[in-house]
């Protein structure tokens, strides 16, 4: 049983650290310190409060609560797309001050050749077609700063607000303790609830428990039903990470550069997918009450995965044939080809958001049995993060080496043998307290 007061404080408290961090830095050495820190907290925060929410709810609301979650991640970052948009704005998009040139380097800027200047400043989408006979210096200055400066807002205000939250009842029972266990229980449950009926069953599992320690992960792995159940929840939260998500919300102004926007256009452009992500997860939370987790996970996988196709396509048919030899977009593509990737991305995050994310959370906070639910969801989460960390360095790579078309018809490929295998393997988790899922378990897989 994890903890539930030790990694959220510890990640909120580490986001006003990545700034001082970076005080001295250039940009590029920004993460060595307290970017690192905080990348830390935000794993162990990811691992933890799935699971403290499935601890604490009830029953008729575990599911809801795990996916509000969610809805608040998005909501999040849609706010951040925004204020990144608005810097973006003001400060007019990046920018570099030419240091030297070769002669006879000309750009075209609003429709008119002219020769690149030593000393000048200039957009970086004018120089990008120039930029092997260019040398730069300056740039975009401080504005990854105040974007820095400005997350550690929230941050501050979540360690405060987790002051306030209450331990989580089953932790409190694992350690024998039912006094605090109901008065936690008392503080989230109406006063016609059955808590009663709720302790007993902490209680009687205990008691099946008794005299055995809270299994290691190796322990998990050399029992079959619950290397079963670990295997599920690890490949679940790969797949999450496989969809692709991480290169639509991180490189959502890379992608939308390569179909024909501008730098400034592109950041701005990424609200769009942050309202998306919004709308998604509110979706999701109906979804999640009215339908199956497995329904919700796989719906979710399918539509995105055909998102994923569309944008294959998009890219192969519509996009390619209009750039030049140095890649970049001529004026023969129709002007409604970026605003169909642009397309493509909202409904790709209208599903993601909707249907795998939600689903994939609640099941995995459910999934494992309270004896390895510490160790398993922990090692469930620590492969997610190392696959989004592997996808989010080989994206650009693959973009720039493979091209859009291959590196999306890769991910749409891996991403229908994500359905397949959850359409076989993937348990229902919705309609049984944590206790009852545990028993049924144990009888399916052992």
């Amino acid at each position: 049983m994890i903890p539930p007061r030790g990694a959220r404080p510890l990640t909120a408290a580490s986001a006003p650290l990545a700034p001082a961090a970076a005080e001295d830095g250039a940009p590029i050495r920004c993460p060595d310190g307290g970017a690192i820190l905080l990348i830390g907290c935000a794993g162990g925060a990811s691992a933890t409060v799935p699971v403290y929410l499935a601890e604490t709810a009830p029953r008729s609301i575990r599911g809801t609560l795990v996916g509000i979650d969610q809805l608040m991640i998005v909501t999040g970052q849609f706010l951040a797309f925004a204020i990144n948009a608005a810097i973006a704005r003001i400060t007019g998009g990046p920018e570099a001050t030419i240091t030297s040139v070769e002669p006879g380097t000309t750009v075209r800027i609003d429709g008119v050749e002219q020769a690149v200047e030593v000393g000048k400043s200039y957009s970086w989408d004018v120089l990008k077609g120039v930029q092997d006979a260019i040398a730069v210096d300056g740039g975009t200055g401080s504005t990854w700063r105040y974007m820095l400066v400005i997350c550690s807002i929230p941050a501050v205000a979540l360690w405060l607000g987790m002051r306030m939250m209450p331990e989580s009842s089953r932790w409190h029972a694992s350690q024998a303790r039912y006094i605090q266990a109901i008065a936690e229980l008392k503080r989230v449950r109406k006063p016609d609830d059955d808590i009663a009926g709720e302790i007993d069953e902490m209680i009687m599992l205990n008691r099946r428990e008794a005299g055995t320690e809270h299994w290691s992960l190796s322990r998990c792995f050399q029992i079959r039903w619950t290397r079963k159940l670990l295997v599920i929840g690890v490949l679940v939260g790969v797949f999450n990470q496989t969809t692709g998500v991480n290169t639509m919300m991180y490189y959502a102004p890379k992608i939308l550069q390569s179909a024909g926007f501008g730098t400034e256009s592109a950041i701005t452009l990424t609200v769009l997918t942050g309202i998306a992500s919004v709308l998604g997860s509110s979706l999701g939370l109906w979804l999640l009450l009215r339908f199956s987790r497995r329904g919700v996970l796989l719906g979710g996988t399918i539509g995105l995965t055909v998102m994923l196709w569309v944008m294959t396509a998009v890219f192969l048919f519509d996009i390619n044939p209009h750039r030049d030899d140095a890649g970049n977009i001529v004026d023969t593509m129709p002007t409604m080809i970026p605003y169909l990737v642009v397309t493509v991305i909202i409904f790709y995050m209208l599903f993601m958001q909707g249907g795998n994310a939600p689903g994939t959370w609640v099941i995995m906070s459910e999934l494992f049995p309270a004896r390895m639910r510490g160790a398993a969801m922990g090692f469930a989460v620590l492969c997610l993060w190392v696959v989004n960390a592997i996808i989010t360095f080989l994206f650009p790579i693959m973009m720039d080496k493979l091209g859009p078309v291959i590196t999306y018809l890769a991910f749409s490929l891996i991403n229908v043998i994500a359905v397949i295998y959850m359409y076989r393997n993937v348990p229902e988790t919705k309609h049984s307290s944590l206790e009852e899922l545990e028993e049924e378990f144990q009888r399916r897989y052992a």
